[in-house]
């Protein structure tokens, strides 16, 4: 009889069998762009489950077809990454976390479809929103996150809505919005459209979508799960198998699968991504409540400090930990961003984020300089504004750091 494993097992022991790779302890890389059919017979089913002509059966062994659709090292990877998501029964990798966004909503839109999303949100998700989607024919409802009666009034008076597409914590002003009220306002439209989190910032630790009743999971593996900000890769996950096998087929037609290097790479990631975001976490913390009162902050966005009390309820009912990105609204403006950022020393001028090293950036110039002024104050996103990736470093040194570095302007 099978015993269910906990996820911090089960990311070391599923998906991978040592007799297959030699013996080897832990997965080897399999750089192959094709490989040999056992038999005519199981290349035609291959073909088959591949195009979507037929599924495969439970405990079915389907041969591999070409590495533009699967290879090894993604099957590992995406049967290993299931554990860590609570509610997942099947997932995808990508070559970014771009490619993860763009090929799970079109798959499930047309032209003629309309997609509601939270802002702010990612500057290079809004970017392919207006600047692809639109012209696409797919229109869309920009809401503001945080205003949950907005975000369910949207839902309901879409026409055609096929994606409500959620970014929570937002990007990056950190403003949390309700995944279940989301999901309640879905489920009361017809057609019902697919729920999409976005989960970068706190996931899989710290929050978990697919609990709360939303469809799809989708990170930037280049962030927390990579860890170490060397690759690129992205994940979509979802509780239905169905719905992963139809952003596979529409991966392998973009053919936008993460590598078997980097899956390699990610998987080997995989094991510590917990202790990791604890660490930063508990760094982020300490810094943002001591950093609060700080005489040149205008406002600091981190989610223990939020006062709103839908904030404080959405935080405590849908968030273990509240992650390791602050946000500093800096008086003085852009000027006052630049002056700091020139002057940190431990911290890097630099995107990305979830890395074990920390880094700052000021968002309007840099990840959101693509975004509209409109859009851009409705969200909250200032001159002022500077995003800290709190890092694995001691959380004393980098509050040293930024001390000094507000102190300069």
């Amino acid at each position: 009889m099978s015993v269910k494993q906990r996820p911090p097992t089960a990311i070391l022991t599923r998906g991978f069998d040592p007799t297959l790779s030699v013996g080897s302890a832990r997965p080897a890389v399999f750089r192959s762009s094709t490989y040999v059919f056992s038999s005519p017979e199981a290349a035609e089913r291959a073909f088959d489950i591949m195009a979507g002509r037929a599924a495969a059966t439970p405990g079915e062994n389907v041969d591999l077809v070409y590495s533009r659709f699967n290879h090894p090292n993604a099957e590992i990877l995406e049967d290993q990454i299931v554990p860590l998501e609570r509610g997942a029964a099947a997932a995808a990798a990508f070559n970014s976390g771009m490619a993860a966004i763009m090929t799970a909503i079109l798959a499930f839109t047309r032209p003629g479809d309309h997609i509601v999303f939270t802002v702010p949100i990612y500057g290079g998700t809004e970017h392919f929103i207006h600047e692809f989607l639109q012209p696409f024919g797919i229109s869309s409802t920009a809401v503001r996150a945080g205003c949950n009666g907005d975000l369910a009034a949207a839902i309901r008076n879409a026409p055609n809505l096929r994606v409500v597409l959620i970014e929570t914590p937002a990007n990056p002003t950190l403003v949390m919005t309700d995944i279940r009220q989301a999901v309640e306002a879905s489920a009361a439209h017809n057609p019902r459209p697919l729920v999409m989190v976005d989960n970068t910032f706190l996931g899989p630790c710290f929050q978990h979508p697919l609990v709360c009743g939303a469809d799809v999971v989708l990170y930037s593996a280049t962030k927390y799960l990579g860890g170490f900000s060397d690759l690129l890769g992205g994940i979509a996950l979802t509780r239905d198998p169905e719905l992963i096998r139809k952003i596979k087929s529409w991966r392998g037609l973009f053919g936008n699968i993460l590598q078997p290097d980097e899956c390699w790479m990610l998987d080997s990631r995989l094991p510590t991504v917990t202790l990791r975001m604890n660490r930063a976490s508990k760094n982020a913390q300490r810094i943002a409540e001591r950093l609060a009162a700080h005489r040149n902050i205008r406002r600091i966005y981190y989610p223990t400090l939020f006062e709103d009390p839908e904030q404080v309820r959405i935080r405590l009912a849908q968030c273990d930990y509240p992650g390791a990105i602050i946000s500093l609204d800096l008086k003085g403006g852009k000027p006052a961003a630049f002056e700091f950022l020139r002057n940190v020393k431990l911290a890097r001028n630099a995107v990305s984020l979830g890395g074990v090293e920390t880094l700052a950036c000021h968002p309007k110039s840099t990840t959101h300089s693509a975004v509209s002024a409109e859009e851009l104050e409705i969200a909250g996103v200032t001159d002022g504004l500077v995003r800290i990736s709190i890092g694995v470093e001691d959380w004393r040194d980098l509050l040293a750091d930024f001390e000094q570095a507000l102190d300069s302007i």
